[in-house]
């Protein structure tokens, strides 16, 4: 393969609240049964790149567990595979990842003792479909120095939180701006990026001598006009789900037809750790309308616009419309529970309400399940 692949995945969102508190923005479920790295992941070996790394570094318990086996994505093999990186004491470096440059930094040996002479560094907290190989065509053929894959937002779209771009005609980056206070053009950059191998270690390292840590401003910004960057434009679906917002419309997307048929029913395939559940239960007296009903659910009450992940039990006379329930939770009897994401294996009491009236409530509770 003419590539390894790097995913960076080792952020922590202060945007997602109490949800990155047990776990890395990464590692959130998404769609029923899939969790924001299988779409990363799975571009990845669809692209037929062989060699991955994984930079995780907060909260990381959740994502090395669903990383524990790298057969699902196709990755158990004897030449490549899937490498996971945690920040190591070493003689060198006794830091955390300072940013994504310096996450690089750290394992730069990986790079070095790789052969393959293209990298795509790609971010693991987006919710899209693309065959990489497309996008290094597009580099070759340009003979771009880095191409960055970036993607037109709808006018009413918040791009500010993005980093956007201005590209001239034959599509090189004139401007890179990351997070500004007011956005300039409605271009973003997806945070996928391809560079070559030799290049980005010199790069790297030239980095780590100025002591700079961050791979878009130190990299991309400050390179833009000595470097050739281009931009590759992404036409089909592309979320982020670094904020709670992003996070519940990405997965009420699912609840439309065309976004499961991309996703699901056209090849290729996105890949997840697969877990032996049984099928979703639904008693007498039960109503679903528009949801997705993962495996492992026993459900008793009524379900509407909503997305239902792994063994989450619905007790009697329960109303749970347009909100996320995630693994694992346990609703008593006669709840009520509208525009809200309830946090995985919560305890709702019995004749509890909760609804989000001013956007999106975030449900945390600490009961305990079983009253000896």
């Amino acid at each position: 393969m003419r590539a390894i692949g790097i995913i960076l995945a080792g952020g922590n969102s202060h945007r997602m609240k109490e949800l990155c508190r047990k776990r890395a923005v990464c590692a959130m479920p998404v769609a029923g049964s899939y969790r924001s790295i299988d779409f990363a992941l799975s571009n990845m070996t669809n692209s037929h790149i062989q060699k991955v790394a994984v930079f995780t570094q907060y909260n990381a318990g959740s994502l090395n567990e669903h990383l524990n086996s790298s057969k699902w994505w196709d990755f158990g093999r004897k030449q490549g595979g899937l490498y996971v990186f945690t920040p190591a004491v070493t003689a060198e470096s006794n830091f955390w990842y300072r940013g994504t440059a310096d996450a690089i930094a750290q394992n730069l040996s990986f790079l070095k003792n790789s052969h393959e002479p293209y990298v795509v560094i790609a971010s693991g907290d987006c919710v899209y479909k693309l065959d990489y190989n497309k996008v290094l065509e597009y580099h070759i053929a340009k003979k771009a120095d880095v191409t960055v894959v970036c993607k037109d937002m709808g006018p009413n779209e918040n791009v500010e939180r993005f980093g956007t771009i201005k590209m001239n005609e034959e599509s090189r980056i004139e401007e890179f701006e990351e997070k500004p206070v007011v956005a300039s053009s409605n271009t973003i950059s997806c945070g996928i990026y391809v560079i070559r191998r030799r290049q980005l270690i010199e790069m790297i390292e030239k980095c780590e001598e100025e002591d700079r840590y961050d791979f878009v401003k130190d990299i991309l910004i400050r390179y833009k006009t000595m470097k050739k960057v281009y931009g590759y434009k992404l036409k089909e679906y592309w979320r982020n789900i670094a904020s709670v917002e992003d996070y519940f419309n990405t997965n009420m997307d699912f609840l439309k037809s065309e976004t499961r048929d991309y996703f699901f029913r056209q090849y290729p395939d996105i890949y997840s750790k697969v877990d032996d559940l049984p099928p979703a239960k639904y008693n007498v007296g039960s109503h679903i309308r528009n949801s997705l009903i993962s495996s492992g659910c026993i459900i008793n009450g009524t379900v509407e616009d909503s997305v239902i992940f792994k063994k989450a039990f619905i007790g009697n006379n329960c109303y749970i419309k347009n909100s996320i329930i995630l693994n694992d939770v346990y609703i008593g009897d006669n709840t009520h529970i509208e525009n809200c994401i309830v946090e995985s294996r919560d305890t709702i009491r019995t004749n509890s309400y909760h609804k989000g009236s001013d956007g999106i409530k975030i449900v945390v509770e600490r009961n305990n399940r079983f009253v000896i």
